[in-house]
């Protein structure tokens, strides 16, 4: 089994702020805008709310590329990976998916990602609290952590190109818009009904906030991440061995998924990570 760490959700340049910790400890992991896709932040629900409700009590502008614009009902987001059963309304047979293409793409099929690999998501995540009838984010959490938010083991893996027929469930996949289809690579990974190793869990979700799903060391900058013994000596993808520093692991800012080669106490980091 490897382990993929892939960074997904809001940053600096694709939306501009952290995805919320939401005050009842959900993580709101937020999709990057993509005016492609179908899918509005409207169209996504959390505690009967839509994420353009919520957000737009954070903030009421996005950004896109190096420029701030409105968010609207009907600014448009890239719902990937798409791995919680519960933010839209499914079709039968829907399953947790993830989509990569490119450059990305390539490098995980360099690495050898195959079914029984497990995708680990994080993000770039801030607290907030609740005033009055909005929520905030906390001045007391000024610059957010990277924080595990959700998993994807995958059963399959599906080429999409522009002659590609794909299940009805999964025909409003970013990954399959006419855009995307025209992109090298083009590919989503699908998750299980279940884990391969535990029959009682999903083989996709989402987590609430645990102060171990944290990445970043306490009290540092976000890329700094406090990684378990456990990971020093394994080959991590776009990391060198002087990744490791005295106190902490230096994250690299380039590239999207950092692929594993796992060692048991890793495999067994992985599943307590998620049995959680």
């Amino acid at each position: 089994m490897k382990i993929i760490l892939s960074r997904k959700g809001f940053d600096s340049s694709a939306g501009g702020y952290p995805s919320p910790i939401l005050p009842n400890g959900a993580l709101l992991s937020l999709p990057i805008p993509d005016q492609d896709s179908s899918i509005t932040y409207e169209d996504l629900i959390i505690n009967e709310t839509s994420f353009y409700k919520k957000m737009h009590t954070m903030k009421k502008t996005i950004k896109i590329g190096k420029k701030w614009s409105e968010l609207n009902p009907q600014s448009c987001c890239h719902l990937d990976p798409d791995i919680d059963a519960n933010v839209m309304t499914r079709t039968e047979n829907w399953r947790g998916t993830f989509g990569q293409s490119g450059a990305a793409q390539k490098h995980l099929t360099n690495q050898g990602v195959e079914p029984g690999d497990v995708f680990l998501f994080f993000g770039w995540f801030r607290k907030t609290i609740q005033k009055e009838n909005r929520i905030v984010f906390d001045p007391n959490d000024r610059n957010g952590r990277h924080i595990i938010y959700g998993y994807l083991q995958i059963e399959d893996i599906i080429r999409v190109n522009p002659t590609t027929r794909v299940p009805d469930w999964l025909n409003r996949h970013p990954h399959c818009t006419h855009l995307k289809r025209k992109s090298k690579g083009n590919t989503i990974y699908v998750a299980g009904q279940n884990l391969s190793w535990n029959k009682r869990l999903s083989g996709y979700g989402t987590f609430i906030y645990d102060k171990r799903l944290v990445l970043t060391k306490e009290g540092m900058t976000k890329s700094c991440w406090a990684l378990p013994n456990c990971f020093k000596g394994v080959d991590i993808s776009y990391h060198k061995p002087t990744s490791w520093k005295d106190q902490y692991f230096q994250s690299v800012a380039r590239g999207q998924e950092f692929v594993i080669d796992c060692t048991d106490d890793i495999v067994q980091w992985t599943k307590k990570i998620i049995e959680r």
